[in-house]
């Protein structure tokens, strides 16, 4: 059965690209979101987003006739779903799954015989299930896999994204697909749907796999990012230079030891290994404690910047703290993006502002507008003015425009470097 018409709920970071890519092989796509406007910006065919190579995509669908936005879900003859899953509460990490049940009940309303449901979303371990309970208690004159496993009416599956944010256009090309079927069907149809463009390979397992795989990608790089980052921790406490002895040890033929940072950001790293805490929480001690540690880095650094700030006054003792001046350096979770969620480098910027009086600056290069929790408390300057004004320099993400700052520029100023750029 063929795709002539595919809608894709949720116009974010993952939702967007794959629309277009899809629009891109010349496929009616409807995409669905509940921003306005999203919706109206997609539909001039500009973007909202920043990911490279991408406003040419969204251009030239929209153009063509193969790319429109809406804010209602609309019968199409695939259906993924694309939208956040945070958490219910911050302190216990819960994974909310209120927008997922969004869609899937959005999404049968307009079903019919022969659709194939794909949930993208990030998700515990059994999502994908509920997804498919959702349809069937909202269409009960409908069959679906978990009641008639390979002759279903409605297919459904789960294919979780594995890009990287600045690459994604050409990641959902080349990268593999992990497609967890809830059925053989399920899975053989998810995969006609996919090969529409990906290049690499599309690799069937069932549903519960598919989603712990991705969950596994993202505890794997966190635990390895935890390591880093405690070793920063100890090697401050021991006035060593961490990244001189992360060089040192990864000449060894079989080491390989991530950078340190401020922490972890993302929808991904900073999430997903909550969602197997939750589900296990006595068996997932080691990731458990690698979210801990990563969690726990932006206060660190915090505490460094309050030092720097005395070290500052201890020498410049003509001023008072209101007179200093702190420049802080990145807000995204991640290098040259505008993506800010989970970021550390924000939650480090807005505790500074709820502690220190006097100015504060900061430079984000990929932003126009500081966010809602930053706009009476900073003022978003450049690179250079914010090296000129400042006193206390806090280096937060290694954006390539950051690249230019020497020591040179840094004279009679308190630098915290928590990305290594100096070193």
């Amino acid at each position: 059965m063929s795709f002539e018409t595919i809608s894709v709920i949720g116009l974010g970071y993952i939702g967007l690209p794959t629309a277009a890519m899809f629009a891109s092989r010349k496929i009616k796509v409807i995409g669905v979101d509940i921003n306005e406007h999203a919706v109206d910006t997609i539909n001039r065919g500009e973007i909202h987003i920043v990911e490279p190579e991408l406003d040419m995509l969204v251009k030239a669908s929209v153009n063509q006739g193969y790319l429109r936005a809406s804010l209602v879900t609309e019968p199409a003859d695939a259906f993924l779903i694309a939208v956040p899953t945070p958490f219910i509460d911050e302190q216990d990490h819960s994974p909310d799954l209120t927008f997922i049940e969004s869609a899937a009940k959005a999404i049968a309303i307009v079903l019919k015989k022969g659709d194939l449901v794909i949930l993208e979303s990030t998700s515990p371990v059994g999502a994908t299930e509920k997804v498919a309970q959702w349809l069937a208690d909202a269409r009960p004159d409908l069959s679906f896999p978990q009641q008639v496993n390979d002759n279903s009416d409605i297919n459904v599956a789960h294919c979780p994204e594995r890009v990287l944010p600045g690459h994604v256009v050409r990641e959902l090309v080349e990268n593999d697909r992990v497609i967890g079927g809830m059925s053989e069907q399920c899975s053989i149809r998810a995969v006609a749907l996919y090969k529409t463009f990906v290049q690499g390979d599309c690799i069937i397992t069932n549903a519960r796999t598919a989603e712990m795989a991705k969950l596994t990608e993202n505890a794997s790089r966190d635990v390895s990012i935890a390591f880093a980052n405690e070793l920063s921790v100890i090697c401050d406490k021991l006035d060593i230079n961490v990244w001189e002895l992360i060089s040192l040890a990864n000449r060894h033929p079989r080491v390989n030891i991530l950078q340190p940072g401020p922490g972890v950001g993302g929808h991904c790293i900073a999430v997903d290994p909550w969602f197997i805490v939750s589900n296990t929480p006595e068996q997932a001690k080691l990731i458990h404690a690698a979210r801990n540690i990563n969690d726990a880095k932006p206060e660190w650094v915090f505490d460094k910047v309050k030092i720097a700030v005395a070290d500052y006054l201890l020498s410049n003792t003509s001023k008072s703290a209101n007179q200093v001046s702190i420049a802080c350096l990145g807000l995204a979770f991640k290098p040259n993006i505008d993506d800010l969620r989970e970021s550390p480098s924000l939650g480090i910027v807005e505790r500074i502002t709820e502690w220190f009086d006097g100015q504060i600056c900061v430079v984000e290069p990929n932003i126009n507008v500081l966010p809602s929790s930053l706009k009476n408390t900073a003022k978003l300057v450049n690179t250079e003015q914010a090296i000129l004004q400042a006193d206390v320099i806090v280096l937060l993400v290694n954006h390539s425009e950051f690249q230019c700052i020497t020591d040179i520029h840094l004279i009679n100023k308190q630098v915290v470097d928590t990305i290594g750029l100096l070193s």
